[in-house]
């Protein structure tokens, strides 16, 4: 039964994992958060008050929910990525916060390094031949040491790839709307630089926020400035590649190769042609998801820094677009 105080509580409402993931939540925000006095329920709880709800922590809510809480003080994406929140018509002006952690990072890195060295050691062929049970020896051109990766978004999540790129051995290099300075990585910035970038980069790992102006970069234009036999990792957003351009690229052999973590619609289709294309591996979106508890952690603290009138990290800029 629900106490009196409790009744009381302003409450955070959770969309991310279902009735299922609730516990979890609680206890994870009963460690991080025990000082807020939020209470914490599910997105589908018919007896919350909207009156109570000052935080909500989602992935793709519903069109037209997120206005009827009066009282709402932020809206916490349960990823790192917000299109699925900014999709609302009805979105109010509320401060939206990005879902990046240090574990985050880590997962983002590890994952792109693995695509890479994959792709190096031309995992296609590999899986390809033991699915026809045909045992063929190969090598392949080059090392780690001889290959140029480009990181296509230089932000947290694309620092940390290109970091560990760079530590492996990888020739390493980074693209940015604005410039950056990172010790021991080359740094491109600005549109008039992109054609360089591009021009010396092997391994294209695309990490761009969603914006007007990322929508399909990846076009048959960009991808004709990569070297003959360049490889694709996308982890940013389906948005950002033209698949008919992609798949025509690879088709021709001007691309070698692409991994693909992240779609315009998903789940992918059953008939979507890279399901099925030899130089395409398709991943369902989980390049970089953070546990529940490392989510709470970081909330907490995003909610902390709402209730004292202070910028909460990763905050989403309309103007910039991410």
């Amino acid at each position: 039964m629900t106490s009196p105080a409790s009744a009381l509580a302003p409450v955070l409402l959770i969309k991310s994992g279902g009735a299922a993931a609730l516990a979890e939540w609680r206890a994870s925000f009963d460690e991080f958060a025990p000082g807020l006095g939020l209470e914490v329920r599910a997105w589908d709880d018919p007896e919350v008050d909207p009156a109570r709800v000052q935080f909500v922590l989602v992935w793709q809510p519903e069109a037209g929910r997120l206005a009827q809480f009066p009282n709402l003080k932020a809206i916490l994406s349960a990823a790192a990525g917000v299109d699925h929140i900014l999709a609302d018509p009805h979105l109010p002006e509320l401060p939206i916060v990005r879902m990046v952690t240090p574990e985050t990072q880590q997962r983002m890195a590890e994952f792109t390094l693995m695509s890479s060295l994959m792709l190096l050691k031309d995992m296609p062929r590999i899986i390809a031949q033991q699915a026809r049970a045909e045992w063929r020896e190969f090598s392949t051109p080059r090392t780690a040491r001889e290959t140029r990766v480009g990181v296509l978004g230089l932000g947290a999540l694309g620092l940390s790839a290109a970091r560990i790129h760079a530590a492996v051995g990888f020739e390493t290099a980074g693209w940015a709307r604005s410039p950056r300075s990172e010790e021991g990585l080359a740094c491109f910035a600005g549109a008039e630089a992109l054609p360089a970038f591009l021009a010396r980069t092997d391994l294209l790992i695309c990490l761009l926020p969603e914006t007007a102006d990322t929508r399909h970069i990846i076009d048959a234009g960009l991808l004709s400035q990569l070297p003959k036999g360049a490889a694709l990792i996308n982890v940013g957003r389906g948005s950002h590649v033209c698949l008919p351009d992609l798949l025509a690229a690879l088709d021709s052999a001007h691309l070698s190769a692409a991994v693909l973590d992240v779609f315009e619609e998903e789940p992918l289709p059953a008939g979507a042609a890279v399901w099925r294309h030899p130089r395409v591996l398709v991943t369902p979106h989980a390049a970089a998801t953070p546990s529940r508890r490392e989510r709470a952690r970081q909330a907490a603290v995003a909610m902390a820094a709402v209730l004292n009138g202070l910028p909460p990290p990763h905050l989403y800029d309309r103007a910039r677009g991410y």
